[in-house]
């Protein structure tokens, strides 16, 4: 690629991240001027009328706060504010400038009644008993790390990073080594597990592992892992949310394979936070003399300012003050060889793409870095990896959910294709291999799915085929209890969907009694909340659901894009669109329907009208699909 169209390409990639920057920054201005308090939480994003329940201190000198209702027999309400996001604290009543200057900390803990968020320091409110409120914040460090990684990439020097970076680009072939068939096949995988597994070590530069739902991808990933750290490599393992990364390193761990956590603790699962780096070096035995010199600096510092009845000798405040900043020195000296040692002596590395820091990872080379969920990034964040990678290895799905993009023109200028999905255009099956084994689904849940997306290709394992909710303990077999398909098409039942007041999202009122009515069957039959979900491509029918749902709050309520990459035994789908224009809005990407189809295990009921959505090829098939197999019911039998 000539030196002009390699700037023009990263060139354009800063742009369109700093274009989406700026359209998040706006998106949140435009919900605080447009929302009440009320409103704001509603939307899942926002927590208030908090007060602090109590502190504490956590790993590198953090500031835990717990926060909770001012009442507090009251719990918080459902929110999408989990361990690990970035939030802005503000007393209640700041303008819009005082809450962008608010304490800036990260979620560390969600309970029923309380949110525990880590600050740097202890925030200094204006009141003695503040009234709080929590709002998710930007990210500007991860930004800046994209930016800084296109620009590593655009200017590389080495030829392993050059060639590595061609490839990527489209401009030079990956290569394979030849693999034997059976070399090193693991029992515990299936066939198509074991070749993908054998295919990613053949690379030299760059392999795809496409994971379709439900087909063991974490699996493959682990046994990947383990066979790069026997042949003596160091793995870097990465994904763009704190929770793929949790996931795979719980598995690793599981394997008995050891692995490091980067990352702020209060964004790891707790049961993984003995993995992370901090907690290790705050473990580590030679972390005891840094601690000891700390305190000794810090009661330097103290009395060097502490005022006394005879003058002290003159130069003595001076000298303890130097003293103190010597033994600070000696004390993050060995706090940093510990930090080293550590890092060393791990073979595996997890991390978020954006939270791999420079400044602790240094000149660390790794000879793979595998990227899980690699479909759900936006290109930029998978550059951060490579500056430290020989070889990269990509996993995930193209025909599910693509990297949320707010801005409409960023996503206009193709913001919202990850790499994976440009390399597989580019390269198709030479650089892919894909799994056909699904361990999730019934099969009749499956196979619409399979031969719309992945070109028939997909099989359930003989123990998932034909379970059905009738099979779990406590429910009783009823018609929807022993059949994994239903839909209720509500076509002539007069059942208008609706734009949500003072905003852009639509809900549909009758659809959602209907849903309640087919939940509180199932819950009759003896299926319990936490094994069944709700789903929407909308917000605002979410919101709704979740007050008329209230008395459940085990009931998992969200929409689509929330749900991704989640499962539950029984899933109901609610599409809202009613209208007699045939606008289908959101449900035109028919990779969200991919990802609500195959969310459940043994029962997916949809709720839809089709006289809206049939206008629409790719619905005319799947009712096709669902009359052939006998799951097709009008909202006039409601009796089923």
């Amino acid at each position: 690629m000539p030196l002009q169209s390699l700037e023009n390409y990263f060139d354009r990639l800063e742009r369109l991240l700093k274009i989406e920057a700026e359209a998040e920054k706006m998106a949140a201005l435009r919900e605080l001027q447009r929302s009440t308090p009320t409103q704001a939480e509603a939307g899942g994003y926002t927590l208030i009328g908090l007060t602090i329940r109590d502190e504490g201190y956590g790993m590198g000198g953090r500031i835990l706060l717990n926060l909770g209702k001012r009442n507090q027999t009251i719990q918080l309400p459902w929110t999408r504010l989990r361990a690990g996001t970035p939030v802005i604290m503000t007393e209640e009543g700041m303008n819009s400038s005082e809450q962008e200057a608010g304490w800036r900390g990260v979620i560390s803990r969600v309970e029923r009644d309380r949110i525990q968020v880590a600050f740097p320091e202890m925030p200094e409110t204006v009141s003695d008993r503040p009234i709080l409120r929590l709002d998710r914040s930007s990210d500007e460090l991860a930004r800046q790390r994209q930016i800084q990684a296109m620009h590593s990439a655009r200017n590389a020097r080495s030829s392993r990073t050059v060639n590595l970076r061609d490839v990527l680009l489209g401009v030079r072939e990956p290569e394979f080594e030849h693999q034997e068939k059976h070399a090193g096949t693991n029992l515990s995988l299936n066939e198509s597990q074991n070749e993908a597994v054998q295919f990613a070590l053949s690379a030299k530069d760059l392999a795809v592992i496409h994971g379709p739902p439900g087909t063991g991808k974490t699996t493959t990933l682990a046994e990947l892992v383990r066979r790069l750290v026997a042949r003596g490599e160091r793995v870097l393992v990465c994904a763009p949310s704190n929770l793929a990364v949790d996931n795979l390193l719980e598995r690793l761990i599981a394997d008995g394979l050891p692995a490091l956590r980067l990352g702020h603790p209060a964004r790891v699962m707790p049961e993984l936070r003995t993995h992370t780096l901090d907690e290790m070096v705050e473990n580590h035995p030679e972390l005891r003399l840094a601690q000891r010199l700390a305190r000794q600096a810090s009661e330097l510092r103290q009395k060097a300012g502490k005022h006394t009845r005879a003058a002290p000798e003159r130069g003595e405040r001076q000298s303890m003050r130097q003293e103190a900043r010597q033994l600070q020195a000696e004390s993050r000296q060995i706090e940093a060889l510990v930090v080293q040692r550590l890092l060393d002596k791990a073979r595996v590395i997890c991390a978020t793409l954006t939270g791999l820091d420079a400044n602790v990872l240094g000149a660390l080379r790794f000879d793979c870095c595998v990227v899980d969920e690699a479909g759900q990034s936006t290109e930029p964040a998978v550059w951060i990896p490579l500056q430290y990678a020989e070889r990269l290895i990509l996993a995930g799905d193209p025909f599910q959910l693509p990297p949320t993009v707010i801005s409409p023109d960023a996503a206009g200028q193709g913001f919202n294709i990850s790499m994976l999905e440009r390399l597989m255009s580019v390269f198709g099956d030479r650089i892919a291999r894909r799994l056909d084994i699904q361990y999730r689904m019934h099969q009749d849940i499956m196979r619409f799915s399979s031969q719309e997306f992945y070109e028939d290709s997909q099989r359930a394992d003989p123990s998932v085929a034909a379970h059905l909710l009738s099979d779990l303990p406590g429910v009783q077999a009823n018609p929807m209890t022993c059949t994994p398909v239903s839909w209720i098409d509500t076509a002539g039942a007069g059942y208008a969907e609706s734009q949500e007041a003072d905003g852009e999202s639509r809900l549909n009122l009758e659809e959602g009694r209907l849903l309640v009515q087919k939940i509180q069957d199932l819950f009759a039959a003896g299926l319990s909340p936490e094994n069944l979900a709700v789903i929407t491509p909308y917000a605002a029918q979410a919101r709704l659901l979740r007050q008329m749902l209230s008395a459940f709050p085990d009931l998992e309520i969200d929409t689509v894009d929330g749900f991704q990459g989640r499962e539950k035994e029984a899933v109901l789908v609610s599409l809202v669109r009613s209208n007699p224009e045939g606008e289908i809005g959101f449900l035109e990407d028919v990779r969200r329907m991919n990802v609500a189809l195959t969310r459940a295990r043994r029962k997916l009921l949809v709720v839809g009208d089709s006289a809206t959505i049939g206008g629409h090829p790719f619905y005319q098939r799947l009712m096709m699909y669902f009359e052939g197999i006998g799951a097709y019911h009008s909202v006039w039998e409601i009796g089923e």
